[in-house]
């Protein structure tokens, strides 16, 4: 039974905004503080990504753990550590939090055949115990993809033997032997 009238459940429902979030915001404080810049909820691309690094060709969704369904098996949905689907109107949040779930997906797979990385971040990986540790690691993995995609095979060279190195943006090779 809800404790809430359906009005005062709608103004609840309605007031929950989907950009400038404070799980968004942590994110958006700490990679800026990194010295990562970005672009906000880019519409140029497949499920508008709340940030977005041209630079290192990397999307990153930061998720509400409900209503992406974290962790929840999208058969039994059952409810997860960080995820308790409502008990009143059961059938329809399981089919909003499903289908969710399966665009999510979809546009991750659009992402990833135009090139871009995808990221996700999860709300429950955002509170004060795990906060810095998560950040780090999405600094982390953005440098990472940085070099990755930097790196290309040199040619071998007499004694057969290949390096890798780092090429310039314009694609000239200054660790080439003359």
């Amino acid at each position: 039974m809800d404790r809430l009238s359906p009005q005062q459940r709608h103004k609840n429902m309605a007031s929950i905004r989907s950009k400038d979030t404070k799980p968004e915001m942590i994110v958006r404080r700490g990679l800026w503080k990194r010295g990562f810049r970005y672009r906000l909820n880019y519409k140029r691309l497949p499920g508008h990504p709340d940030l977005v690094l041209r630079k290192y060709r990397t999307c990153i969704f930061v998720n509400g753990c409900f209503w992406h369904g974290h962790m929840v098996d999208t058969l039994s949905f059952e409810n997860s550590k960080c995820c308790k689907i409502p008990k009143t109107n059961r059938e329809f949040w399981e089919t909003k939090i499903r289908r969710n779930k399966e665009r999510d997906i979809e546009e991750q797979h659009q992402l990833a055949a135009m090139g871009w990385h995808c990221l996700t971040v999860w709300e429950c990986e955002l509170k004060p115990k795990k906060c810095e540790q998560t950040l780090e690691s999405i600094a982390y993995t953005l440098n990472e993809i940085y070099l990755q995609d930097r790196r290309v095979n040199k040619n071998y060279d007499d004694s057969n033997e290949s390096d890798m190195y780092l090429a310039a943006e314009d694609g000239t090779d200054y660790n080439s032997k003359k």
